[in-house]
């Protein structure tokens, strides 16, 4: 466009019209109103796709624009240079920012725009009278998506290069990026032909972080970076190779995610976490009771190496081990559930899930007591245990006393949490028994009952009070005269301050079983419960009373000095 007529904002335009972004559905030819502002738009060529700009974007169009009487007053398509603005920011008159986000790529409109749209009342001297409604044939070359990607203006994100795949970067996970940061004169302030950083601890300035979690791999964008993410008010000084940042300065950020290491709490605890050095293929991952095939080694702290296995020239000297079975340490265990053939993967493990406080001798040296190990891992093959979906009745009912029985073993050990976790396996094995047969099923019920009642045991040990109550209350849907699962719940209450339940029962199962010494040793452990709680509820409300009591005598000393005071309330009351 002339410099002297570059479809400029109209000044005496509402700020709060707006149409709806719908794009009008239209055939070669159609003309419609869009919105109800009196904006007219007729297509004349269909664009590719369904994607349409959005305000903040970066379009590129051909236009002719003329008077309704045909006259020209502007063609960027005479002067052979497309004309480029940011759609919706107000750069162009009002029906171009509402029309042009109803266009898809390749796209040739006409639009015919009210003046209330347009130059309005004052025109544009001197090709544009007042009043005037325009018509302009415009062509959508291409657009560049730019994303307010903090929703607050902070930070406006261009995309240069389309990234590979769809995920993006997390918090934990570490990137590898290339930046170039300017002033907004073009003054380079700092520079980095590739750096790696964790996202959340970020690096240079609190933009970058943000900017990589909206990335994918390989993707290029330009960011415009407001003060409050990039120095704020007080800027930075120059050091080194980085110069200084002006306080209140906008930067732009020409910033490339390169790859990133993704990084995963295989823990709710956060105790193991996994590193993926390189990734795997496909979607399949070991299930519980897998034969794993690894490349492995462990180190300490310091570097130091305690174990290497798997790294000979055969297959027969890769590390095997059945996972779910305690053939490895927990943590390792845990983690290799979550890999796939093929990934390579740096473990770290804390104490807990690793060799805890005691001293354990290993092949190349001896972990000392609460060590964190570091292991990397390959995951060479693995061979899945049968789910439960493909046993027959018989395999079913097997693999759930067989989880039973190592269940018992962790339970005697002191190890509750993995115990718990066996008994529920077990549980799963057999949870739906409508296809079993008479004799399976009086099996498959013996075995709930034990499962969940040694399940509650762990619970208890655990200090985990509800989820014991619940399991002995579905033993006792199966069994209503179990004592220990009356026995187990009482505690569970006990421990819930729900004494009356406790008591209700504990009376229950002495009415089964009157001789039964854990059960009277309870409710003698009860008693002693219910007599403490009554005597903290006696002192409770005897010092809410006499609170009272020195209130009510406060009112009547208070009521009685008044009495002695002239009246001072509302004499028309």
């Amino acid at each position: 466009m002339d410099e002297d007529f570059d479809i400029p904002a109209a000044e005496e335009m509402n700020e709060d019209m707006d149409l709806p972004d719908e794009s009008p559905i239209l055939k070669v030819g159609e003309e419609k109103e869009i919105g109800d502002q009196g904006l007219k738009k007729k297509l004349v060529k269909e664009g590719d796709g369904w994607d349409t700009p959005e305000n903040g974007d970066e379009v590129e169009v051909h236009y002719t624009g003329t008077l309704l009487d045909g006259t020209q007053f502007d063609s960027s398509r005479e002067r052979g240079t497309p004309f480029k603005f940011t759609l919706g920011q107000g750069q162009v008159i009002k029906g171009w920012d509402l029309g042009i986000k109803t266009m898809k790529k390749g796209e040739n409109a006409i639009f015919t725009i009210p003046p209330e749209l347009a130059y309005g009342e004052s025109g544009s001297p001197p090709t544009i009278p007042p009043n005037a409604t325009l018509r302009f044939d415009v062509e959508l070359l291409s657009w560049t998506n730019v994303k307010d990607i903090c929703k607050d203006g902070g930070i406006f994100k261009k995309i240069v290069t389309e990234g590979e795949k769809w995920e993006n970067p997390k918090d934990l996970d570490e990137v590898f990026v290339k930046y170039e940061a300017r002033l907004e004169d073009g003054t380079l302030v700092a520079k980095s032909d590739g750096v790696e950083f964790t996202v959340k601890d970020g690096h240079f300035c609190p933009a970058l972080s943000k900017a990589v979690k909206t990335m994918k791999k390989g993707e290029k964008v330009i960011l415009t970076v407001k003060p409050q993410y990039g120095f704020g008010e007080k800027g930075k000084l120059a050091c080194g190779e980085e110069g200084a940042v002006p306080p209140n300065a906008t930067l732009q950020i020409t910033l490339e995610l390169v790859s990133w290491k993704t990084v995963t709490e295989v823990t709710d605890d956060k105790k193991v976490i996994k590193k993926i050095l390189k990734e795997g293929e496909g979607y399949e991952r070991p299930n519980e009771g897998a034969v794993v095939k690894l490349k492995l080694i462990g180190k300490l702290q310091d570097g130091k190496v305690f174990l290497k296995k798997g790294h000979g020239e055969g297959e027969e000297d890769l590390f095997e081990f059945k996972t779910d079975d305690e053939q490895v340490i927990h943590g390792l265990d845990k983690a290799v559930l979550t890999m796939k053939k093929g990934e390579v993967a740096l473990v770290t493990i804390h104490p807990d899930y690793a060799f805890g406080s005691s001293e354990s001798p290993q092949e190349l040296a001896v972990v000392p007591p609460n060590s964190t190990v570091y292991y990397e891992v390959e995951l060479v093959s693995f061979v899945k245990d049968k789910e439960s979906w493909d046993m027959n009745t018989e395999e079913k009912i097997e693999a759930a006393g067989k989880k039973k029985e190592e269940g018992n073993a962790l339970f005697k050990a002191g190890k509750y949490a993995r115990a718990s976790h066996r008994y529920e396996k077990a549980a799963k094995f057999i949870e739906y028994d409508s296809t079993f047969g008479e004799e399976e099923k009086k099996q498959a019920k013996a075995l709930k009952v034990s499962c969940n009642l040694n399940n509650a045991a762990c619970k208890l040990k655990l200090k985990d009070y509800k989820e014991a109550q619940k399991l002995c209350t579905k033993v006792l849907d199966i069994e209503s005269t179990n004592v220990k699962a009356l026995y187990r719940r009482a505690q569970a209450y006990i421990h819930l301050a729900d004494l009356d339940l406790a008591e209700f029962d504990i009376k229950k199962a002495l009415e089964i079983d009157p001789d039964n010494k854990d059960v009277k040793l309870e409710y003698k452990t009860l008693k002693e419960k219910m007599k403490e709680y009554n005597k903290k509820e006696a002192k409770f409300y005897g010092n809410m009373f006499a609170r009272m009591n020195k209130l009510g005598a406060l009112e009547t000393n208070n009521s009685s000095s008044k009495e002695a005071e002239p009246m001072s309330i509302d004499s028309k009351a």
